[in-house]
Order: structure tokens, then sequence, then C-alpha cells
């Protein structure tokens, strides 16, 4: 099997996908929730993704190419609008209206598609997917039904999610899931009046009852299955979508990948994957999990930096994108605790500890600066590792350390394990495959 996956916009990677080439996607987009959703590393909460809407210029543009383009779409604009009118919710529309029109232009003919919803928008969801996908080309709204979590006052509980499902044509590939009977209907009977078979008896399929179109009792990630990232769906849930709308060998995606669920479902059930996401945790997540699968796929991956000018453009997009990719080069988690707002620097993006073969640990102090190089940045960061008693820094940066950088960092001198105790390494030594030099004890 393959897995293909790109760390990008997914509109931007969409568009540059052919014509009907998938056979199905799920998708478990934002549901405009207006929260921050963070991922425990290294013993701090690291900002995954964020899910608020407001009202901007890209919106408008957008909102004028529907109207202008006309159809379906531009009339579910143009009636949204003026229902709700320019607010975070109607931006939050727009964008998944782009995503889901170059969703149905690369699904194949007979194939389908899973919008995972909460009740936040679920409703505005539908009312969209129709325009895209036609409203004849509805098949159900499944309810996904679960337990747990806090319980309201003055309300019932909201503890089901909606995932809509279309097909792109009245020609699709469906394959009926069946489980075992609930315990009071084994071993029933019955008779039906029938004129071709009178008296004839009936009784529960020996392979077991077809699901309907309410799901319960999927189990919740735990275990190697559980990766700590919010939001993250359980596998059985996947699985059963896929093996309903999909066959061996065919093409699985998911645009909106984020811990990867999707992936290892199809890819452990004879199925391909094409996956992306914005967030480069994210697809280091799900590549991880797939690495270590059973059967481990062919992996590809895009988007990832892989020349001076892709670094300075991830740096220049997102500065926190470049910081979990330089990161991740020289094979360390952030450990900054980093929320939605994104305070002050604390100094410490990564941090690496060694226990000696003496019983003591070793600690690396590792800094990431994705600005222009200054000579401000490397004091701080040997401030830093005096202030956590730690052994070393490292300072990552996007271009090459000044003179003065260098002349500061060889002062800092040579540690007791004979290692150079402040490192500068620059995006071309991480794209060279320069590592965190080890220590060597003696």
């Amino acid at each position: 099997m393959k897995a293909d996956l790109h760390f990008g916009d997914n509109l931007e990677w969409l568009s540059r996908l052919p014509d009907s080439i998938i056979d199905l996607c799920y998708i478990d987009p934002p549901f405009n929730s207006q929260a921050n959703y963070n991922i425990p590393i290294g013993g701090a909460q690291v900002e995954a993704f964020g899910d608020t809407w407001s009202w901007g210029i890209e919106d408008a543009k957008i909102y004028k190419e529907l109207l202008t383009a006309n159809g379906p779409l531009g009339s579910w604009a143009e009636g949204m609008f003026k229902i709700i009118g320019a607010c975070g919710m109607m931006s939050y529309l727009l964008y998944m209206a782009t995503r889901l029109k170059e969703i149905k232009r690369v699904l194949k003919d007979t194939g389908s598609i899973y919008v995972h919803c909460d009740d936040t928008a679920s409703h505005h969801l539908r009312l969209l997917s129709d325009a895209v996908f036609n409203p004849d080309n509805w098949r159900n709204s499944i309810i996904w039904c679960y337990s747990g979590g806090g319980i309201p006052k003055n309300d019932f509980p909201n503890k089901h999610d909606t995932i809509l499902r279309y097909s792109k044509t009245n020609n699709y590939a469906f394959n009926p899931i069946r489980v075992p009977y609930d315990s009071e209907y084994k071993g029933t009977s019955f008779k039906r009046e029938d004129s071709r078979a009178p008296g004839k008896t009936y009784g529960p399929n020996p392979e077991g009852k077809v699901v309907e179109d309410w799901w319960i009792n999927l189990p919740r990630p735990y275990g190697k299955d559980r990766v700590d990232y919010p939001t993250q769906k359980p596998l059985a849930l996947l699985e059963r979508i896929i093996l309903a709308s999909s066959n061996p060998n065919d093409i699985v995606m998911d645009c909106f990948m984020g811990s990867g669920t999707t992936a290892v479902a199809a890819v452990k059930n004879g199925r391909n994957f094409m996956g992306c996401d914005i967030t480069f945790l994210a697809v280091d997540i799900a590549m991880d999990r797939l690495k270590v699968m059973e059967v481990p796929p062919e992996i590809s991956l895009t988007g990832h930096p892989e020349t001076i000018d892709d670094a300075h453009k991830l740096a220049e997009q997102d500065k926190f994108q470049f910081q979990a990719w330089a990161l991740d080069m020289v094979g360390c988690n952030p450990s900054t605790d980093r929320t939605s707002k994104r305070g002050k620097d604390s100094g410490i993006d990564g941090k690496q500890i060694v226990v000696l073969s003496n019983g003591t640990s070793y600690t690396t102090i590792i800094s990431v600066k994705g600005g222009k190089p200054k000579l401000t940045d490397l004091r701080d960061l040997i401030g830093t590792v005096t202030k956590e008693n730690a052994q070393r820094g490292i300072l990552l940066m996007l271009d090459e350390p000044t003179k003065d950088m260098v002349t500061t960092a060889a002062a800092v001198g040579i540690g007791d394990y004979g290692e150079t105790k402040c490192v500068i390494l620059s995006a071309k030594d991480l794209l060279d495959g320069k590592k965190i030099p080890e220590i060597k004890e003696i």
C-alpha cells in the first residue's frame, strides 16, 4: 500500500490534484467551535490548531467569486449571506465551500464523501453540501453517539456528532456493514405472509444485522492507538466508513488529516491513502503511526522543506510551523508551553535530557529562530542555559550566523565530555543532515 502525505494548505494541495482520482474522502474539518486545541508534548501544551473564525477581506473576495460563478453554490452563498451576514460562521462556511468544491472535482464518479461535523454547524454544512453535491446525492446523515465529558445544568448534554454522507453520482460503491445482533434478538424468529413462500420462517442473519445510520459503542482510542491529539477519532469509526464505501486497492483521502487515523485505517484494510494537513505536528504524528504499522505502507511526503527557499517560505508563513520543523529535523519534540495567546517566548523551544552512565542528567536547551540572525538571540540562549542549570545550548536558525555569533558561541567553551557547549545550526545545516552532537562519555 501507498500513503502520500502533504504538509501545507489543503486547498492549494487539492487544486494541484488531477480530476477523478479519489474513491472515498473522509474529512473531520474544523467545526467553528471558537476554541483552540493543544497537544501535550514534553510536559507542555503545544497548540495543534485553532478553530476560531472572523470575517475578513479574503472572505469578501471568495463570496464575490461564488456569486459571479453563479450556479447552486452562488445561490447558496447569496441566500446564506442574507440570513447570517458577514460573520465568523459565514467565513467558516466559505472556507468549507472552496474545499468541498475541489473535493468533488477529485472524486471519481463512483466516489463518496463523509463530512464529520457537530451541532455547531452541521445544519449549515448540510445545506452547503447539498449545493456542492446535489440534494439527490445525499445518502445518509449518520449519528455517531458517545458519552463522557461535562454535563450542563440547563440543557441535555450534546453527545453525538453528525457525519454527512454524499455520493458524487447515483453510481457509487457501497458494501453493507454487518455487526452481531443484540443479545435479546439472538435465536428469535418470526413468520411473514409471503405469497411466494407461504408460512416461511425468518430469523437472524448468521452474518449479523445491517448497521443503521446511528452508530454507538465504537471504542475510543486507547493504548498504542491513542496519541493524545485533540479531536482524534476511533479507529473503528474510520474502518467502518472505509469498509462500507471503498474496496481493496482504492484510494482514500483525508485533507484534514490530523493525527492520521484515516490513513492507518485505510492502509490496515488494504487501501491506498492520500492526505494533507496544515499543521506540521499532525503530519509528523501521522507519519510516525504509519511507520510502526505491522505492514508499513510506502510513504511519500511533500510540502516538507527540501531547499533553503522552502525553509524561508515556511518561516514567513508561520514561524511556529518552522519551529516544529526545525525541532523535528534534530529529533526533538517541542517543549514550549504555547497556548493560543502565544505569549512571551521563554527561550526554551525544545529540551533534550540524556541520562549518563553515572546516573546524572545532561540537559540541552534548544532555541529556534526564524528571523534575521541576531547576536542577542544567542546571548539570550546562553543566559537561559545558565538559568536552567543546563549543560549545553543549541540555536537552530533560518539563516547562517554572523561572525560575532560564531565568535560568541566559541567563547562559551568546551564541556566536561569534550563537547561544544554552544552550537549553532542553520536551516542549511539541517537540510544537509546535521544533528545535535551526541554526548560521548569518557
